[in-house]
């Protein structure tokens, strides 16, 4: 599947080196080390000669699609969004942005989900967490989609701290210890979270064309560009659990816990594969031998953040 590239931009996320030919809001390129990921337009005609004997994994009715081609490279689209290819081995992605699609949007579908193929097929293990700077340090907080990760992290970042990820969380283990890799400079809030934590107007962009959840943009002074050693995780209580909660509470995760909640908490979990499962397996058992992980609960209400946020950064000391 040959695509013709003009212009080339090379960036930095997640420790990876991104090259691209178009224009993303992510840093210039860094010698960033882990990995390289090659991301180029793509016309519709591409797509479509692409999934013509595809067998989709999704409902007919779902705005998400997803489907494994014949030569090992996984199509994904959402309505409304885009879609794209991930080449086997994860060293490519093709893309199209939809009509009507702003580029936040699609950039975070991009640096998101789609990405997230390619992290795997190249071995890594993404987690579904957000983390935050403290004191030179990263703290994560892990869970699944609407379990409040982001307005917890928008709670230290509305208190000077510094958002080092939002949503996907690439780490690496080393002799010198557990590090976290930078992210997008943005943070994904519902409208009322992002009103009540960063006052009005909450000016970002829709995430997509169903929901209110916001893409907000971050400057210098309000994200962190370079990788931090890992303090600490904190896996979120769901918040159907936490209702009659009258306050926060934190406790350790005993090991087997600990790795339990991470095989939980990757980034994704459509990739199944024998490869997969034992690279996931091994990952996730040293990140629990090495990282001390606690559960965190605390009732969802916006008032109870500034407690939590106290909370966490009192454990921490």
């Amino acid at each position: 599947m040959g695509v013709a590239v003009t212009t080339r931009h090379r960036y930095c996320v997640y420790g990876l080196s991104i090259v691209s030919d178009m224009p993303l809001a992510l840093p210039q390129y860094a010698d960033a080390g882990l990995g390289e990921v090659e991301c180029l337009l793509a016309p519709a005609s591409f797509f479509r000669d692409a999934v013509n004997r595809a067998t989709f994994r999704s409902l007919d009715d779902s705005w998400y699609h997803h489907a494994t081609l014949p030569d090992g490279s996984t199509y994904v689209r959402w309505d409304d969004v885009g879609e794209f290819v991930v080449s086997a081995g994860g060293r490519g992605i093709f893309c199209r942005r939809e009509d009507g699609a702003s580029s936040e949007s699609f950039e975070v579908y991009l640096l998101g989900q789609a990405l997230s193929f390619a992290l795997v097929e190249q071995k890594f293990e993404p987690l579904h967490a957000t983390a935050v700077v403290v004191d030179g340090e990263a703290v994560a907080f892990l869970g699944s989609n609407a379990f409040g990760k982001s307005s917890l992290a928008a709670a230290f970042v509305e208190a000077g701290y510094r958002l080092l990820t939002d949503d996907l969380l690439l780490l690496r283990t080393s002799e010198n210890g557990t590090f976290v890799y930078p992210g997008p400079p943005r943070i994904k809030l519902f409208a009322k979270a992002a009103r009540r934590l960063f006052g009005e107007p909450a000016d970002g962009e829709p995430m997509n064309s169903g929901t209110d959840k916001l893409i907000l943009p971050l400057d210098a002074s309000q994200s962190c560009a370079e990788p931090v050693r890992l303090n600490r995780i904190y896996v979120l209580v769901p918040p159907r659990d936490t209702c009659r909660l009258d306050g926060v509470t934190i406790s350790r995760l005993s090991p087997r816990d600990a790795f339990v909640a991470l095989v939980q908490g990757t980034f994704n979990r459509r990739l199944v594969s024998a490869s997969r499962l034992e690279s996931q397996f091994g990952v996730m058992a040293s990140v629990a031998e090495r990282v001390p992980l606690k559960r965190l609960a605390y009732p969802r209400a916006f008032e109870q953040l500034q407690d939590v946020r106290r909370t966490v950064l009192a454990d921490m000391h």
